[in-house]
């Protein structure tokens, strides 16, 4: 029996940057916050969280003073920006360069029409972290659908500009636009831009290549993220025997039901798994199933 990791797994190079800003703060032996969970998988915020990586959300963000602060790879709005110049606090800018990019693309095009007569519409998950700091560029006007039927909700005699998070899927995306296309007014402008992270896009057909060739997928990703869902629904639609985990704890026996000498194993994850956590995954399947090891 063999058991590979997939090499394409693991942190995107925003999540690597924002953990290594971390871990570095986290040395100099000062107090380190960080708004919301650093990533989403409960087991490396838990890591951080005993080297002294302490989590908060906005509420209690609104009440310090005089903190450090690290910012996640997913991007804040600008009102947390002035909280912080308000309470005197240090940030730690993590935000991803890809999805800075992203917000001053959004925050040109809402203020390149003062009137506010086009519609800014992103593709994302109502809610995510994200998505809120891209709202936020256009004090919280723009329209957030995730579905073609949602997308019913727009002004179609009204420009539009759609924009995307940048861990959504492309052809999700496509949906999208050909929808939009085929409904707007011809009096109407529709602009789109593809905003999806490439490092993130490149993985979907390279994890459809890695599920196809084991018999039994173990998908390592935290239940919190939205990428690992959409990379999982990718194993999933070419092997059926895909199953999602965040711990080793959550392997079942049942999973392997059949297993034989030549049985392949593939484990592999979302751009928030660490490494360390699918190698734990790895070595739990072993201690399962001693007898079929090479």
């Amino acid at each position: 029996m063999t058991i590979e990791i997939d090499t394409g797994s693991g942190f995107c190079f925003g999540v690597t940057r924002a953990i290594g800003k971390a871990e570095e703060e986290l040395q100099q032996g000062q107090p380190l916050y960080c708004l919301g969970d650093i990533v989403h998988n409960g087991r490396e915020v838990e890591r951080l969280g005993n080297l002294g990586l302490v989590t908060i959300d906005h509420d209690a963000f609104s009440r310090l003073h005089n903190a450090n602060v690290l910012l996640r790879a997913h991007g804040e709005p600008p009102a947390t920006y002035r909280q912080a110049e308000a309470n005197h606090i240090h940030l730690i800018d993590a935000t991803c360069p890809v999805v800075l990019h992203l917000q001053e693309r959004i925050k040109r095009e809402y203020d390149n029409d003062p009137d506010h007569r086009k519609q800014i519409v992103i593709f994302g998950k109502p809610g995510h972290a994200e998505v809120l700091g891209l709202v936020g560029q256009t004090d919280g006007t723009a329209i957030v659908i995730e579905t073609p039927e949602e997308a019913e909700q727009l002004d179609f005699n009204r420009d539009i500009a759609l924009y995307s998070q940048t861990t959504k899927s492309l052809e999700g995306f496509r949906q999208i636009v050909e929808y939009i296309r085929s409904h707007i007014a011809p009096s109407a402008t529709f602009t789109f831009a593809d905003t999806i992270c490439r490092q993130v896009a490149n993985r979907m057909p390279h994890i459809r290549e890695f599920a196809a060739r084991h018999d039994v997928i173990l998908f390592v990703c935290g239940h919190k993220s939205s990428n690992g869902r959409v990379l999982f629904n990718e194993c999933r639609s070419v092997n059926p025997h895909s199953y999602m985990i965040d711990s080793p704890t959550e392997i079942q026996p049942s999973f392997f039901d059949g297993a034989t000498k030549d049985f392949s194993i593939g484990i592999c994850g979302a751009t928030s798994t660490p490494k360390w956590l699918m190698e734990q995954c790895r070595d739990h399947v072993s201690s399962l199933l001693p007898d079929f090891q090479q």
